[in-house]
This record gives structure tokens, sequence and C-alpha cells, in this order.
């Protein structure tokens, strides 16, 4: 296995893993502060950074039915939250030639979650 690299944000305002600080976003990044999670509050972000993404899964949420993938830590492997996609329907592989996952949600309504993430506030701290 090679080096794994981390990012470093500067910043006003950076989250990170609450086990080992790792940077994980800023506050420029936050979305949105009005999501539950499994432990409570968490927030939507528009990106992260050290973070692996687990394979993907069906979960029905308060907002209807998601495919997400539970994001990890990428030093300690700590579960921060997930990050919504949608698998291609077969169909769509079929027309496109495209093989791998697509961000996207199954309601319309919730189209502005596609490709993003959700960390759990539980699971954070204020780094800087």
């Amino acid at each position: 296995m090679g080096m794994s690299y981390r990012r470093y944000l500067s910043g006003e305002r950076i989250y990170g893993c609450s086990t080992c600080k790792t940077h994980l976003a800023t506050i420029h990044s936050m979305m949105s502060r009005a999501f539950n999670g499994q432990h409570g509050r968490a927030y939507l972000f528009d990106g992260v950074v050290n973070v692996i993404e687990g394979e993907p899964n069906d979960r029905p949420m308060t907002t209807g039915n998601h495919t997400v993938r539970d994001i990890y830590c990428c030093k300690c492997g700590t579960t921060l939250g997930w990050k919504y996609v949608r698998r291609f329907l077969h169909v769509e592989l079929l027309r496109s030639n495209i093989v791998g996952m697509q961000d996207k949600a199954y309601e319309a309504t919730q189209k502005y979650k596609e490709g993003k993430y959700i960390l759990e506030r539980h699971l954070l701290v204020d780094v800087k």
C-alpha cells in the first residue's frame, strides 16, 4: 500500500474529525445546518477532504429514499456521515456506455443534495 497524504485547510473556521483532528471541511463549504444524522444534528457540505467513501447502499430517510455512501476519516477510520449518490440504472448504462456511479437523488425536490456530504456535528471538532 502506498503512502497516504492528507490535505490541510486554511481559513477562519475548519472542521475536523473528533477522533484525530484531521481536517475535513471549512465553514465556507457548509450549505446547511438544518439536517439530522444518526447521532443528532448534522451539516450539509458541498465538498470535504480527507475522507474515504464506502460502498453505496439504499437508505430510507425523512426526505425519502436515497442511495448513500458512508464516509470515513482517511486517518483513523471514524465514520463521519455520508455522501448522497445513486447508481446508474442498467438501461442508463447501456445508453451512455458509462460504468460507475452518478451522484443523483431519487426525488426531484432533493436534487440539490446530489454529490453533497453530510457530516454529523457530534463527530466533528473545530480545529481552527
